[in-house]
């Protein structure tokens, strides 16, 4: 079996904190040229390369002193607005020894949850793509705050790679692979060197967490891999420090961990709407209603919402809960939570007496949904 990345054309490559930062000993500059002349080879070869790079806090940290990681949101992002200088300066030089131009663009969640923003940023991309330009991406950690970061740059790099419909996915990690248990505590785990992305099963094997020195762990990893493999994108999750793992990735080699997407892919609109970290409340369903939008891709009429929960606008999206409190679907909402609240366990023909309209049938028309 080959490599996915062999045939792959558009790739968004993601570099780990303890790679950069040689493990949060300050910006390793061998490593990263490494990285750059094996991109300028796959960009010579006519492949599409963005970069998402961590390390702007890890170095901004060194800069300022601390010894561990900070707490504190406002001394994170003077960290990564310190550290961001230098990682950005680093990549320019790399690239530039091999005649290519470099691009900074910092992203949060909210430029990806406004769908104006989301189109700009996608335009962007797609345009510095077409003039031959390096992209790196990293989240804009200087702005963000608990409530719209993204948390890693694995899940950064899965929306990245569904805001451009790339082929693939590389993360290159201070690990092998995915393993069948950690390999730290279980000399019998086994890599796991080809696999469904989104397999219930990978997400136990997993477990665990990262690095002190970055906020991603193998799960996320994983998890990234489910998110990308919904625009059709597959994900190789491989040790950074692999000699010329792009390269030889890129002729068919199969290093580290391959995570297969299915052939299924989302509309543009429902890969939007799929990609929201954040929604604006909830809604939660009878087991009749569960049966309609999940089995049969029916849309959610408010008669089957037994609950409600946080105040949303109409247009807002929405996760659509079971009984149990797992999510099932999400999608853009008719009515306001107030509203909502109103028609619940009602029939549409009752919605002119309750709200003094005649509204949509539906709570969420099924155009308007991702069923997850």
């Amino acid at each position: 079996m080959n490599s996915v990345i062999q045939n792959a054309k558009r790739l968004i490559i993601k570099v780990g904190s303890s790679l950069v930062t040689n493990d949060g000993h300050g910006l390793d500059h061998d490593a990263i040229a490494k990285w750059s002349e094996q991109i300028a080879r796959l960009r010579h070869q006519g492949k599409e390369i963005i970069l998402v790079s961590s390390g702007a806090i890890a170095e901004g940290m060194l800069q300022l002193g601390f010894s561990k990681r900070p707490v504190d949101i406002h001394e994170l992002q003077a960290c990564a607005a310190v550290g961001q200088m230098g990682l950005v300066q680093i990549y320019q030089t790399s690239f530039e020894t091999h005649g290519l131009h470099t691009a900074q663009v910092l992203l949060t969640h909210a430029d990806l949850a406004d769908r104006e923003r989301y189109l700009n940023a996608r335009s962007t991309l797609l345009t510095l793509l077409r003039f031959g330009v390096i992209p790196i991406i990293n989240e804009n950690d200087t702005v963000v705050t608990d409530e719209i970061k993204f948390g890693d740059n694995d899940t950064l790099g899965a929306l990245v790679a569904n805001l451009v419909e790339a082929d693939a996915l590389i993360i290159l990690t201070d690990q092998k692979g995915l393993f069948t248990a950690d390999p730290r505590k279980d000399p019998d785990a086994k890599l796991v060197a080809n696999a469904q992305a989104g397999d219930p099963k990978l997400e136990s094997m997993a477990g665990g967490a990262g690095t002190g020195i970055g906020r991603g762990g193998m799960l996320t990893k994983v998890l990234a891999a489910k998110r990308a493999a919904s625009s059709g994108a597959h994900t190789v999750i491989a040790w950074g420090r692999e000699n010329d793992v792009l390269l030889r990735l890129a002729t068919g080699e199969m290093i580290g961990s391959q995570l297969v997407a299915p052939n299924s892919h989302l509309q543009a609109r429902k890969q939007w709407i799929a990609d929201h970290l954040q929604t604006a409340g909830n809604v939660v369903l009878d087991a009749g209603a569960v049966q309609k939008v999940r089995d049969e891709g029916k849309s959610l009429l408010p008669i089957g919402v037994i609950r409600i929960a946080g105040e949303f606008g109409r247009g807002e999206i929405i996760s659509c809960l079971d009984e149990s409190g797992k999510e099932i679907a999400r999608g853009l909402t008719n009515y306001s939570s107030t509203e909502a609240l109103l028609i619940s366990r009602h029939k549409s023909s009752d919605f002119p007496g309750i709200l003094g309209y005649e509204g949509a049938p539906e709570l969420i028309h099924r155009d308007n949904m991702i069923v997850l």
